[in-house]
């Protein structure tokens, strides 16, 4: 039967080989060369070197999303992951009514980001007009917890989710030692469950630093970069600059912007795994 499966392994494998290298192998290589030509459609692409890499790093509006999604990423990755982490302990204290309320922090997820864009924007903006503030095609520092508020709001319930599993998978016996050995409820957070959920932080941290750096639907429909850019994220300005400006040149720069984007996404999600990882509990 082993050998049967063995000779037969390489055609069970063939389809999705193919389609992954159909589907991303090589796009993927043909954006990086794209990323080194001046083109408007990719049959036309013409070389120019490292130009479209210069003119990127000198645009200042891709400067400012850089920092600007820096910052929000960091303060979104701290925020889902505190209050995700402190939904789970609650619920995973056999109160009446938990499967209730997972249901309901977990549902948001479901909505699509364009939606929920557009939902938070009309909240925001009667919010921002009852107290006389600007609305937030006006208001940079509205539009930047605006967008905060509304990805802590949509990724909770799904961070919670994978909290809850990796309490509930920290052994009573752990914990019951703790207490004989005097430890309270505190310290047996610090010192038990924290270091047994480890693997769940991890993957918590890598979604949520992902999933703030690549935020594109959300920042396009809640506030679209205004005023003058200054919401506007990595993805937003990659996306304005190959579609929203007119010319060969711009496909070219946009699409260096892109391989700059992948590579920091892929730099800091690596150091935030070794990080993370090195701090897990071996069970």
């Amino acid at each position: 039967m082993e050998k049967t499966l063995r000779k037969y392994f390489p055609l069970f494998v063939l389809p999705t080989l193919a389609a992954f290298i159909i589907g991303f192998i090589l796009p993927f290589g043909q954006g990086i060369y794209l990323s080194f030509c001046k083109f408007t459609t990719v049959n036309n692409a013409k070389w120019t070197g490292f130009s479209n890499y210069i003119t990127a790093f000198q645009d200042a509006t891709f400067a400012h999303a850089f920092w600007f999604t820096i910052a929000f990423a960091v303060v979104a990755t701290l925020l889902i992951n505190l209050l995700a982490f402190m939904v789970a302990l609650v619920l995973t204290r056999g109160i009446k009514g938990t499967n209730v309320f997972r249901t309901i922090f977990f549902m948001p997820n479901l909505i699509g980001g364009i939606v929920l864009g557009y939902i938070w924007q009309i909240l925001i903006n009667c919010v921002l007009s009852l107290v006389g503030k600007p609305l937030l095609a006006l208001n940079t520092p509205a539009g930047y917890w605006g967008l905060i508020i509304l990805m802590a709001w949509q990724q909770v319930g799904y961070m919670m989710i994978i909290y809850i599993a990796g309490l509930q998978n920290v052994s009573p016996d752990l914990l019951e030692a703790a207490q004989i050995d005097g430890a309270n409820s505190w310290q047996s957070l610090l010192k038990v469950k924290l270091p047994m959920v480890m693997p769940s932080i991890t993957i918590c941290l890598f979604l949520s630093v992902t999933n703030s750096f690549k935020l594109f639907d959300q920042n396009l429909s809640l506030t679209a970069g205004e005023p003058n850019h200054a919401s506007e994220m990595l993805a937003l300005n990659i996306y304005n600059t190959f579609y929203g400006r007119s010319g060969p040149q711009w496909k070219g720069i946009g699409q260096a912007k892109a391989v700059i984007f992948f590579i920091v996404v892929v730099a800091i999600a690596l150091v935030q795994l070794k990080a993370t990882r090195s701090r897990e509990v071996q069970q």
